[in-house]
C-alpha cells in the first residue's frame, strides 16, 4: 500500500475496512482527515495510523435535501438521513453518515451518545465505494 496521504489512499484503506488517520512523528500530532503535512509543526513525518471507531457524536443534523448520490439510495424530503460530526476516542473529529437514529424526529439527546464505526458498502464492480458510517448506540 502505497504510503502517500492523499484521498485515494484514504479511500483504499476504507474500502479494506479501516478508519486511518496521520500522526506527525515529530510532535505527535493526529489528524483526520489524513493530511501530508503537519499544520501544528510543519514537518512532514507522518505515519498512517488506525483509529478505533469509536467514539461520540458531537452533532449532528437531518438533510432532506438529497444530492443525487442519496436520492438514487432512496433518500428524500419523505425519507431523509443523517449526518453527524463523530469524536473519536482519540480526540480528532470527522463528519460521516449517522445510522439508527429516526431521521424524521432526531432528539438533542443524541449529542454526547457513544457511536461506533460502520462502513457502507455502494456500487458494484470497479464502481464499488466504501463510505464512512457511525451508528449510535
Amino acid at each position: 500500500m502505497s504510503d502517500d496521504f492523499t484521498s485515494a489512499t484514504f479511500n483504499r484503506y476504507l474500502s479494506e475496512h479501516k478508519l486511518m488517520g496521520a500522526r506527525c512523528t515529530q510532535c505527535g500530532s493526529l489528524y483526520l482527515p489524513p493530511r501530508a503535512i503537519c499544520p501544528s509543526c510543519h514537518s512532514d513525518r507522518l505515519r498512517w495510523t488506525e483509529l478505533s471507531g469509536r467514539g461520540r457524536l458531537a452533532a449532528f443534523t437531518s438533510i432532506t435535501i438529497a444530492p443525487s448520490v442519496m436520492i438514487a439510495d432512496g433518500f428524500d424530503r419523505n425519507h431523509p438521513y443523517c449526518t453527524g460530526i463523530v469524536e473519536l476516542d482519540e480526540g480528532v473529529k470527522i463528519s460521516a453518515r449517522l445510522l439508527g437514529v429516526d431521521a424524521k424526529n432526531p432528539t438533542v439527546d443524541l449529542i454526547g451518545r457513544p457511536v461506533s464505526i460502520e462502513f457502507i458498502e455502494r456500487g458494484e464492480g470497479d464502481l464499488r465505494q466504501t463510505v464512512l458510517a457511525f451508528r449510535a448506540a
